[in-house]
């Protein structure tokens, strides 16, 4: 039989091979086409061509009146983006945020993703748990934590001071720059921490277990069965996890504009916030427009660097 259907098959062979070459190449590409036509439509219409728009408007004095001259400008809103003292303050806040929010995201992501991937009771709770503030909305949280350090009468304060003792007098949270941008930090940790511990618990569920009973024959200890097996492994999936992070990092908006609205005085401004001000309150669509593409280009260029350097890591350990 087995004889019987080889012959059969080389028989068939030629002729499905001449079926497909007689079909027009023209129309399977069109086919191709047909079926990606509505995603390239939506993907054109609603990004491409408004972030083409913003360009545009990045080298216009832009009037958003029906009929108004826009006069061309040029470079000169980036020359003002670079100068401007406000955007730098918004520019060190937001890198204050990144350095304090990414490392303590994935270091407490990890240690929870190592926790939960070991035989505990209720693990299935606990994933859920701790991944309930991923899909919590921005709105609801950051009024939260608005309500619990928004006062001197806060529950934090309350907590700290009359229940603890830790603390002299109540902490403005809110109304200075530094222990509103630590508020804004551990509100971006809390919320985010599920979303590392989900990434990482998925890529130590996908660890061989032999390499691991290996490494313990050996004499491994789990510190050093994690530092030489497991992490190697998790190379890739870390370097993912830290450049979504820091995209995040950079995209950080609604805690700030609802908890202290970039004040006082500026002092807790981030870049989308000033952004945001600049192009909705003030409608100097230019400026902000200006200030995006500088974003971007920030964005871009950190995560090139972090791809190159994980790249590079790899090539070593290999």
């Amino acid at each position: 039989m087995t004889a019987l259907s080889n012959r059969l098959r080389e028989a068939r062979g030629p002729h499905l091979r001449a079926a497909r070459s007689t079909q027009p190449h023209g129309k399977r590409t069109g086919t191709a086409y047909a079926f990606l036509a509505p995603g390239l439509v939506l993907f054109l219409a609603l990004i491409a061509y408004p972030v083409f728009l913003a360009l545009k408007i990045s080298f216009y004095d832009w009037k958003v009146m029906p009929g108004a001259i826009s006069p061309f400008v040029g470079l000169d809103q980036y020359t003002r983006a670079l100068k401007d003292p406000i955007l730098r303050k918004a520019a060190v806040n937001t890198v204050f945020y990144l350095v304090a929010t990414v490392p303590a995201q994935m270091v407490i992501g990890m240690l929870l993703a190592l926790l939960l991937n070991g035989a505990i009771r209720g693990r299935v709770v606990f994933r859920a748990l701790y991944y309930l503030p991923v899909i919590t909305s921005w709105v609801v949280v950051s009024l939260v934590f608005e309500y619990l350090f928004g006062s001197d009468a806060g529950l934090v304060n309350h907590v700290l001071h009359d229940w603890l003792h830790v603390i002299g007098a109540p902490v403005d949270w809110l109304g200075s720059r530094w222990p509103a941008m630590i508020t804004l930090a551990l509100l971006g940790i809390w919320k985010g921490v599920g979303w590392s511990m989900l990434i990482f618990l998925a890529a130590l569920q996908a660890v061989p277990k032999e390499l691991l009973d290996s490494a313990a024959v050996d004499g491994a200890g789990p510190a050093r069965q994690f530092f030489s097996v497991t992490l190697p492994l998790l190379r890739p999936v870390v370097a993912f996890v830290t450049v979504m992070l820091v995209i995040g990092g950079f995209n950080v908006f609604i805690s700030v504009f609802i908890m202290t609205g970039g004040g006082p005085a500026s002092d807790t401004e981030v870049v989308l916030t000033y952004m945001y001000k600049q192009a909705f309150t003030f409608l100097d669509f230019g400026y902000g427009s200006a200030i995006a593409y500088l974003l971007a280009l920030c964005i871009f260029a950190l995560s090139f660097v972090q791809m190159r350097l994980f790249r590079f890591d790899q090539e070593v350990g290999q």
